[in-house]
């Protein structure tokens, strides 16, 4: 979705790639990802080069298409580059062990668009397969950041529900105030669909 100059020019830079580095270890603690992973929304890559070291099998699904380019030229054969929307999954119903989602998820243009997203990736997952998710909370820095950005950031208080009724079970949601939001949640075992 849309990026501003500034934050564009953020995202793709070095320093945000190695803090990235630095800070998705932590991000990914105690959380089994298995052996076919999804990642949508890697923008410019920098938490694709994380994953693409740690998973035997890595796609990525991506909405901007230049965004995909780079991608498919940065990971050639590491990493399958899908160009796609996480709202519309193109791919069948269980076939991920895991889904996960960085720092992008207030660039979904609404809340409904939002829940469609974690349906679908509820839907790709293999019953007891795990979605994980980070995403930013507002300050004002953020928000500067953001002007002129497609930005709905995440509400915190409502999101264990909204994962619930997308399919999830076993949600777990960590909220750090004025930083960031980390989520999980599971595939059931049984018939999975959003209640």
């Amino acid at each position: 979705m849309p990026m501003n100059f500034l934050h564009r020019r953020i995202c793709s830079s070095a320093d945000w790639a190695a803090s990235v580095a630095q800070r998705m270890p932590g991000d990914l603690a105690g959380v089994d990802l298995g052996d076919d992973v999804l990642e949508i929304g890697p923008g410019f890559g920098a938490t694709t080069r994380v994953l693409a070291e740690r998973v035997p099998r890595l796609t990525a699904v991506e909405i901007d298409e230049a965004s995909v380019r780079l991608l498919r030229a940065t990971f050639a054969d590491r990493v399958e580059v899908v160009h796609g929307d996480g709202a519309r999954l193109p791919f069948p119903d269980g076939r991920f062990s895991a889904v996960v989602c960085f720092t992008m998820l207030h660039h979904v243009p609404s809340v409904a668009r939002q829940d469609a997203l974690f349906a679908e990736a509820c839907r790709v997952l293999r019953p007891g397969g795990v979605f994980r998710g980070v995403d930013s909370q507002l300050t004002v820095r953020f928000r500067l950041l953001h002007l002129g950005d497609t930005m709905v950031v995440l509400d915190s208080r409502t999101l264990a529900g909204r994962l619930r009724r997308a399919g999830f079970d076993r949600v777990e949601v960590a909220h750090e105030p004025r930083v960031r939001v980390r989520f999980l949640g599971h595939r059931p075992l049984g018939p999975a669909g959003p209640h």
